[in-house]
């Protein structure tokens, strides 16, 4: 009888202690959403985060996800959450527990996340250095503000790989506040950038109030970016590193050299298996796939898709990405890690409406297309979306098409198939020069750097789409050195001449 009693007491007490602590942190998950709900009626911070301090005491990051997931769960709108989630951070830090983060090998998705962000914290000090200067007036101080707002638009590559490849991997798990919530925040803070740009472009010697407004955007736009990176160091990050499997953090990894690298280039070590795709009939590349018109090999139908030319993204009838083709000169980034994710997930929180109506339309037959057009990056870029529906006109889902038509709008006359080889339209008339070759994408980059956009972020996210042979041309009234050793030791053939002291430079797609 002793012994059963020894042998089992351990299990019990292991059952009780656990009970307890499930109890516990559902307890203060409850506290948080009650004292927390006190913010969104308008009680002083300094209130809510003494009454924190006395009833919860302490919390760690998975807590104050869960809290704000319920909190929307229960029907509290993501534009509410956003608004004071700012609120919700600077009240919590007093009980914030760190919990120590594992170790991760340099080159991993979350040493590059961190690296990016110590970068940034940088520029961020030099702004608000700058910022703090601009009341003495001169050129110096507005240079500097210049200078670290270049630096700090190079963000987008950041927020483009957590957006895109992190939160996507989070909500294979069941975690969606981030991607509602951050993406939202993120979307502030590029607001912010945007508008601290057009501060620094107003007159300063005509306008006495253009150095307040610039001072006050830099310190508003520096604010904005520091949060965030608090937010992920300290919330973000550790939940990813708690939830995610080695195989989410592979594709992670293999996914995020399409959305470029912010200031900082990854470390070398960390180096995964080519992730498996979770699910899917995988054929022998030789085997046919009869269709109603037709049969075809898995490689030519894979060859096929490649060789379009407009981008396709199908989205099935439960709103899940279940394909996109991969082109060589894609529009939009596109990775393995939104196979299966929510098309509302894909899209930043103030576009989810628009994205629930289409769909909808679709859904119950009011519509079959919607198309919008848009200026790219300089292209013109048409896109469409299209109801799939089978025989019997039953939805099966949506299929996006999104096509770089820049070139197609140009067209003028016409050039038949019989001319192609012969007439005008394939060789130049006789003792005419011939035409220069035409850049795929160009670049003024003086003008960008007056809106306080850093050319390097645009040049090396078109870069991703260039065909081999085809090129992209920058302007500047300076030698861009960094660019060009940059792109070199990416494997492009990069020339730059001078002429009248402005310089061309064109990187092209190694042959």
């Amino acid at each position: 009888m002793t012994k059963v009693i020894e042998t089992a007491a351990p299990a019990v007490y292991f059952e009780v202690v656990m009970s307890e602590l499930i109890d516990n942190r559902s307890r203060r998950i409850e506290s948080l959403k009650s004292i927390i709900g006190k913010l969104h009626k308008g009680v002083p911070a300094d209130e809510v985060r003494a009454e924190l301090k006395q009833i919860v005491r302490e919390t760690d990051y998975s807590e104050i996800v869960a809290m704000e997931q319920q909190l929307m769960a229960e029907g509290m709108p993501v534009e509410e959450i956003k608004s004071m989630c700012d609120l919700h951070s600077q009240v919590t830090r007093d009980v914030l527990v760190q919990i120590a983060p594992p170790a991760v090998p340099p080159g991993h998705p979350v040493d590059t996340f961190r690296r990016e962000n110590a970068a940034l914290q940088q520029s961020v000090a030099k702004l608000r250095e700058g910022a703090e200067a601009l009341a003495g007036g001169g050129e110096a101080a507005l240079f500097a503000c210049r200078q670290a707002l270049n630096e700090l638009m190079d963000i987008e590559k950041h927020y483009q790989r957590k957006e895109n490849a992190l939160f996507s991997r989070l909500e294979a798990h069941g975690i969606t506040g981030p991607s509602k919530v951050m993406w939202a925040k993120d979307d502030e803070v590029r607001e912010k950038l945007k508008e601290l740009a057009r501060c620094l472009r107003a007159d300063f010697s005509s306008n006495g109030q253009a150095a307040s407004a610039a001072r006050a955007a830099a310190i508003s736009a520096a604010d904005a970016v520091s949060e965030m990176i608090y937010k992920e160091e300290n919330i973000l990050l550790p939940m990813a590193l708690g939830t995610l499997s080695a195989d989410d953090w592979a594709e992670i990894w293999h996914a995020s050299p399409r959305y470029g690298w912010c200031l900082v280039e990854p470390q070398a070590g960390y180096r995964p298996a080519e992730p498996v795709l979770p699910e899917g009939v995988v054929l022998p590349a030789s085997q046919g796939v009869q269709l109603p018109t037709g049969n075809l090999s898995v490689q030519q139908l894979t060859a096929l898709f490649s060789a379009l030319p407009v981008d396709v993204t199908f989205v099935d009838d439960e709103d899940r990405v279940r394909f996109f083709s991969e082109g060589p000169s894609r529009v939009f980034a596109r990775s393995r890690a939104i196979l299966g994710r929510k098309v509302q997930h894909c899209h930043p929180p103030k576009s989810v409406d628009v994205v629930d109506k289409i769909v909808q339309s679709f859904r119950d037959g009011s519509k079959d297309v919607a198309e919008f057009w848009i200026e790219f990056h300089g292209r013109f870029v048409h896109i469409r979306y299209f109801a799939v529906r089978d025989e019997e006109k039953r939805y099966l889902g949506t299929l996006e098409v999104t096509q770089d038509v820049t070139e197609i709008r140009a067209l003028e006359g016409e050039r038949r198939l019989l001319s192609w080889e012969t007439g005008p339209a394939a060789e130049p008339a006789a003792g005419a020069a011939p035409e220069p070759p035409r850049a795929r994408f160009e670049f003024d980059a003086d003008e960008m750097l007056k809106t306080g956009e850093h050319p390097l972020g645009k040049v090396q996210a078109c870069s991703q789409q260039l065909r081999k042979g085809e090129f992209i041309a920058i302007r500047s009234s300076f030698r861009p050195a960094p660019l060009i050793a940059m792109f070199q030791s990416q494997g492009f053939q990069v020339s730059c001449e001078e002429s009248a002291g402005r310089y061309r430079t064109t990187i092209t797609a190694a042959e």
